[in-house]
């Protein structure tokens, strides 16, 4: 979980460890470009997401226009897509990358907060469009939640509700401390903020 007032959303749902195979899948469908595994990802984070958690709309979080073209799609856009067919929720465009940003990996904790903030805003889909929704925000990985935070707090700024991640997989040391056998059982469990 991050460190209260460092984020902004409220609550994050992961499916499993960036690691073994599921690290592999996320690496093809990312870098290898083999988009066809949006829908097998989307069936593996559905597992993770609570049937009671209510929400309105679904947005991806967007790419700078540069990775895009450079990668020819957006990852979590097209993960959004295939989870909006199993929810019947609609995917809005709402979030805009205004500048490119360093690759966060390559970032301390610090670093990746200060990389992206400021770097996404809502962009106008009429009045009032965001005002007491219940976002579903999508990315392929969640590190330490910098990008969802500032993806967050964008929405939240145009009126969103609530906001609430959902991601394929997350590093293995926030585990720290978690037998083995039950690692997989707390991945898929919520981060609810206090």
């Amino acid at each position: 979980m991050c460190r209260s007032g460092l984020r902004g959303f409220d609550a994050a749902y992961c499916f499993g460890a960036y690691e073994g195979v599921l690290r592999e899948l996320i690496h093809l469908y990312k870098y290898g470009r083999v988009r066809t595994l949006a829908r097998p990802l989307a069936d593996l984070v559905m597992t993770a997401f609570p049937r009671d958690e209510r929400l309105d709309a679904i947005v991806p979080v967007p790419l700078h226009w540069r990775r895009r073209w450079e990668r020819g799609f957006n990852q979590s856009e097209l993960l959004a897509r295939a989870v909006a067919r199993r929810t019947g929720l609609p995917v809005s465009g709402a979030l805009v990358r205004v500048r490119a940003t360093a690759v966060q990996a390559r970032l301390s904790n610090t670093g990746r907060r200060r990389n992206v903030a400021g770097a996404f805003r809502c962009r106008r889909l009429g009045a009032g469009s965001l005002e007491g929704r219940r976002i579903l925000l999508i990315d392929d990985v969640m590190t330490t939640g910098a990008t969802a935070a500032a993806c967050a707090t964008a929405l939240k700024r145009r009126g969103a509700a609530r906001v609430v991640l959902l991601a394929a997989a997350r590093p293995e040391r926030r585990l720290d401390g978690i037998p083995r056998g039950s690692r997989a059982a707390a991945n898929r469990t919520s981060m609810e903020t206090a």
